[in-house]
C-alpha cells in the first residue's frame, strides 16, 4: 500500500520538434531509467504521442525536490520542455501491460 505521505505530479514534457540523432541515441537510456522508476513505485504513468510532440508522466514522490531530481536525472529532460503540476488526487484502473508473444 502506498505511503499516504507521498505527493503525485503530473509532469508534461514537450519534445523538441526535430528528433535529433542525439536525442534518439538517448532513447535506450530513457527507458531503462522509466523501467526502474515504474519498478520501485516512483513512476505510476508513462504514455507517449509523439504525433502531437507530448510525453505525460505521473509521478509518486515523497517531495517536489525528489521530483526534480529524478526528472533531472532523465537522460531526454534536457532537450524538451517540463511542466509539473501537483496532483490533489490521481485514481486509475488497473494498469495495461504490454507483454511480448512469441506466437
Amino acid at each position: 500500500m502506498e505511503s499516504p505521505n507521498k505527493m503525485q505530479f503530473m509532469v508534461d514534457f514537450t519534445l523538441p520538434k526535430e528528433l535529433t540523432d542525439e536525442f534518439v541515441a538517448l532513447i535506450p537510456r530513457q527507458r531503462a531509467f522509466i523501467n526502474r522508476l515504474t519498478e520501485n513505485g516512483k513512476l505510476l504513468t508513462y504514455a507517449l504521442a509523439l504525433e502531437h510532440g507530448k510525453l505525460w508522466a505521473v509521478f509518486s514522490v515523497d517531495s517536489e525536490t525528489e521530483l526534480l531530481d529524478l526528472i533531472n536525472e532523465l537522460p531526454l529532460t534536457p532537450f524538451m520542455k517540463v511542466r509539473m503540476m501537483e496532483l490533489t488526487f490521481f485514481n486509475s484502473s488497473n494498469p495495461i501491460s504490454t507483454t511480448f508473444s512469441v506466437n
